[in-house]
């Protein structure tokens, strides 16, 4: 009979020990916490996605970007692609599931978005189909995994890779990773609005989407073609 407290001591003795490494990853935090506030302020959007667990940490996060972590502020974008069940369930129906994801990026990602995607083994084929759609159309990729390397890690511009072999360790881990990175940028959010004057940089990509035009745009028809945009 397995004595009484074992399981709890196996967990928390895995957990303390991938505490170690992950404590090394405070500048990537603060890194990505800080890059992310000023693209949101600037009118950029998050989109995340995962399978499984790491659906319901993909869509905890977008839950404390929309509402808020602690104090009360300005409403941010962030889209959970998994939580839209209509449009995944189709696209899995007419193009399979390995597509899933990549399509919705293809139809609301932008230059100067985000794509997160979420992973404990890292061999999610529509997440990796998502972070090669998202290269295609401009949009930056961070991936959140156990350990690397992995598949995912090697699609996705920067990785946070939690040195774990336990799936569960890892899962908590992200979701610690979901609240720091929201704190990060909630603490940059203030000079990032201040900045706000500033859009985030958009850059064409070849066989993407037209970079999405901001302001107001008034056609002064008679005949002229001439337009003033405001």
């Amino acid at each position: 009979m397995m004595p009484t407290g074992s399981l709890l001591d196996t967990h928390l003795t895995n957990l303390a020990a991938a505490l170690v490494p992950y404590r090394r990853c405070e500048r990537q935090l603060a890194r990505w916490g800080a890059d992310l506030a000023h693209r949101l302020a600037a009118g950029g959007r998050l989109l995340v996605a995962g399978n499984g667990g790491s659906a319901a940490e993909a869509q905890h996060l977008t839950a404390e970007l929309v509402g808020k972590l602690r104090d009360d502020r300005q409403p941010l974008s962030a889209i959970a692609l998994h939580a839209e069940t209509s449009a995944l369930t189709a696209i899995a129906n007419d193009y399979g599931y390995t597509d899933v994801y990549a399509r919705q990026v293809r139809a609301h990602g932008r230059p100067g978005d985000i794509l997160l995607l979420l992973s404990t083994s890292g061999t999610s084929q529509n997440l990796i189909a998502a972070a090669r759609a998202a290269h295609d159309v401009g949009v930056t990729t961070w991936a959140l995994t156990g350990a690397a390397p992995n598949p995912l890690a090697d699609a996705c511009d920067d990785v946070l890779a939690v040195a774990s072999p336990d799936t569960q360790v890892v899962q908590e881990l992200h979701l610690v990773t979901s609240h720091l990175l929201c704190e990060y940028l909630e603490q940059e959010l203030p000079a990032a609005l201040a900045a706000g004057a500033d859009p985030v940089a958009v850059h064409p990509v070849p066989g993407g989407p037209a970079p999405v035009r901001t302001g107001v745009e008034v056609v002064l028809d008679g005949g002229t073609g001439q337009q003033v945009d405001a």
